[in-house]
């Protein structure tokens, strides 16, 4: 499975978001591409455990089913799937302080390795271990590099 444990996999992500630009055209979905790193930033800071998000109602029923089918393998995340209510940015954000932000978590949930992944629970998914962490990591971010085609 693809993660962010494997540093082939940090450098990939590091590239492909070195190569977007403010006029980078999305291909789905409403955020910028600017609010798009933010928004990547949210939910590694939910990895690291920086910020513990509250658990969905329907998360609590259905996660534990969805959650082997969106990580037992490596299809990438459908375009416009639904995004939590705490990784939402509606502001206006500046595109290279995002990719700095962004890279720097990326950089610290991989040298921390499994031991830096918090203990709390994703709020859909439910408790994940640090490889799904991981592996959820990697497929966010390739979803919203190729939500602007890179």
């Amino acid at each position: 499975m693809k993660n962010l444990f494997e540093a082939t996999k940090v450098q990939e992500v590091k590239e492909r978001i070195a190569l977007l630009r403010p006029d980078s055209e999305r291909l789905w979905g409403k955020m910028n591409v600017a609010q798009a790193l933010a928004h990547c930033s949210l939910a590694m800071e939910w990895a690291v455990g920086d910020r513990i998000p509250p658990r969905m109602f329907l998360g609590r029923i259905l996660g534990r089913i969805v959650k082997p089918m969106v990580l037992g393998n490596d299809a990438p995340l459908r375009r416009n799937s639904p995004t939590a209510q705490d990784l939402r940015v509606h502001d206006g954000r500046d595109l290279d302080a995002e990719r700095e932000r962004l890279c720097a978590l990326i950089d610290r949930f991989a040298a921390a390795g499994p031991n830096g992944c918090t203990t709390h629970p994703h709020s859909f998914f439910g408790r994940l271990t640090p490889d799904e962490w991981a592996t959820l990591q990697y497929k966010h971010l390739d979803h919203h590099l190729r939500q602007f085609g890179v």
